[in-house]
C-alpha cells in the first residue's frame, strides 16, 4: 500500500463489508472510489451534488469536513435521509478520513 493510500470500509446494501484502498493524491471522492470498485453507486450527476444517488450513511466517528449548502439542499430533497447521511461525491479522499466506515443508502427505485 502506498503511503498516500487510505483504507475505507464500505457496507453494501446486502450488508457485505468491502475494505477498499483509496489514493489520497488523485483528487477522488467517495462516489468515484465506489465506482472504481464496482460497488452499486450510480452517481448520475457526476459528482455535482445534484442527484443524491451516491448517498451514504457515516458509521464511524471519522471527522469529516462540514457539508456545503449544495449538499444540504440535495439531502433535503433525497429519500432515505438520516442524521448521518452524506453525499459520497462530497467526501474527498484525504489522509484525515483513513478508517472511514460508510453504508450505502437504499436506492430510490
Amino acid at each position: 500500500m502506498d503511503p498516500q493510500d487510505i483504507t475505507i470500509t464500505i457496507i453494501d446494501r446486502l450488508g457485505e463489508q468491502h475494505q477498499v484502498v483509496a489514493p489520497t493524491d488523485m483528487n477522488l471522492n467517495l462516489m468515484e472510489v465506489c465506482k472504481l470498485y464496482e460497488l452499486p453507486v450510480k452517481g448520475e450527476c457526476g459528482g455535482m451534488a445534484m442527484c443524491a444517488t451516491c448517498q451514504v450513511y457515516i458509521e464511524s466517528d471519522t471527522l469529516l469536513p462540514e457539508q456545503s449548502e449544495a449538499e444540504l439542499d440535495m439531502l433535503d430533497q433525497a429519500f432515505h435521509v438520516k442524521n448521518n447521511s452524506r453525499l459520497g461525491c462530497q467526501i474527498h479522499i484525504l489522509p484525515e478520513i483513513d478508517g472511514l466506515i460508510v453504508r450505502l443508502a437504499p436506492e430510490n427505485e
